[in-house]
């Protein structure tokens, strides 16, 4: 792939389009309070096309959130509830037999939107996460012998629990390499506490900020962002500190370490830094645009040993080590 810079015409329409994002925080504040990080974390997915697991405890807005977005980009949206005896069916839909005609009709299931809320998608088994991972990987689902592309942009934003985990399923490793990040949802700060207090009696009516035409153009726009060969080399050498620490003076983090960071885990974070910068309005990469979605893109694709759990250490903890060290461009 050669990286080209991009072209003054380019750099002014990044400039502008950033611009117009830029009033969709705004706008989602009017409901949600705080959480900007968050919110600058989902619109950098939706930008690459990428799908986001938030993990939290229920009660911390992650429904309103995603709600909220959904109705400032003009996107149709629905929300799943998993559950154990949920079907693949009840997801992507299913053959019905019409009597008056005497032939099967296909009836669309709740996957045909946007944007989809997978709530608590680690309490649906296994055959229902297969048919999410067609939806997710390919933009596709099956029904009986037919094959239906998803409408564009296709996104799946699914919830977990991080504590009540009786009658739950643990999240296959392919699907999990399959979300773009793996966002944690804290409590509001005291002083936000008392404001969502404050405002909740009262209403408020959410504006339509873009649509979907701005989306995708905005996709392909940030694609464009150049990424210089020292960036790339940044990239990569930190993924591969994740797989072999020792060739990166990592010794102590041999032990911690089950296996590493696949390439997918390298395009999401190349990725996702090319978006961060062209919603900061640069047509360029920064070592700092990397550094700031590092830990949301690979937290979940790096798997610790039984050692490293012993020793409190987390994900987080062993990425921020490796970034600290790798010396940047």
């Amino acid at each position: 792939m050669i990286h080209t810079t991009p072209n003054q015409t380019d750099i002014d329409q990044i400039k502008l389009e950033s611009n117009r994002f830029s009033n969709l925080p705004k706008e989602i504040g009017k409901v949600i309070v705080g959480q900007n990080h968050i919110i600058a974390l989902i619109i950098n997915a939706i930008l690459c096309k990428g799908h986001i697991l938030l993990e939290g405890v229920p009660g911390v807005a992650k429904t309103t959130m995603i709600k909220a977005i959904a109705s400032t980009l003009g996107l149709s949206f629905n929300r799943i509830q998993f559950t154990p005896d949920l079907l693949p069916s009840d997801l992507i839909g299913t053959l019905i037999f019409n009597p008056k005609t005497h032939d099967f009709e296909t009836k669309k299931g709740p996957i045909f939107a946007n944007l989809i809320l997978a709530d608590e998608i680690n309490r649906a088994p296994a055959k229902v996460q297969a048919a999410l991972l067609e939806a997710m990987q390919e933009q596709q689902v099956t029904i009986g012998s037919q094959t239906y592309k998803l409408d564009e942009p296709f996104l799946v934003f699914a919830t977990q629990n991080p504590i009540e985990q009786e009658g739950t399923y643990r999240l296959p490793e392919a699907q999990l390499d399959r979300f773009l990040f793996k966002i944690h949802v804290d409590y509001p700060t005291i002083f936000e506490e008392r404001e969502i207090v404050l405002r909740s009696s009262a209403g408020y009516t959410l504006s339509q900020v873009l649509g979907k035409t701005d989306i995708i153009e905005s996709q392909k726009l940030a694609q464009s962002v150049y990424v210089d060969e020292k960036i790339i080399n940044y990239i990569v050498a930190i993924i591969f500190a994740t797989r072999k620490p020792m060739d990166y003076f990592l010794h102590e983090l041999v032990s911690y370490i089950q296996y590493g960071i696949s390439p997918r885990g390298t395009l999401a974070l190349y990725n996702a830094a090319k978006v961060h910068a062209f919603l900061a309005g640069r047509h360029y990469v920064t070592p700092d645009d990397v550094k700031a979605i590092c830990i949301p893109a690979l937290r979940h694709r790096l798997h610790l040993t039984y050692e490293a759990e012993a020793n409190n250490l987390t994900e987080d903890h062993i990425i921020k080590k490796i970034i600290s060290t790798i010396p940047t461009p």
